[in-house]
């Protein structure tokens, strides 16, 4: 009898290959209720979807709209600056306070 041998992945390795998501159902689905020719039951029931799941779509659509066009590096290349002007403006704050009550304590 042969021997099999197996190859255990390594610890968190991926072993699923990548596949690459196809949008365009979901973006021509997406288009379709924004432009508001049909109800979205009607426009749920001609892509065979079930209106609770288009109803989620459009939430997510409208929460996530930029990363979704944008991209999510040029996203983080806009929230990097953002994140550090917010802590020195807290910085900013907390010295601010001190200076009042030490100047206000006299």
């Amino acid at each position: 009898m042969a021997q099999r041998l197996y190859f255990l992945p390594k610890p968190g390795e991926n072993i699923m290959p990548k596949r690459r998501k196809d949008y365009t159902a979901k973006f021509q689905l997406v288009v379709e209720t924004l432009q508001h020719q049909s109800t979205d039951s009607e426009i749920a029931r001609a892509y065979s979807v079930h209106p609770v799941t288009l109803s989620k779509g459009k939430t997510h659509f409208f929460d996530q709209g930029p990363e979704i066009f944008s991209g999510r590096d040029q996203v983080k290349h806009y929230e990097r600056p953002i994140a550090e002007l917010e802590r020195l403006l807290g910085q900013k704050e907390v010295k601010i306070t001190l200076l009042k009550n030490f100047l206000g304590g006299r």
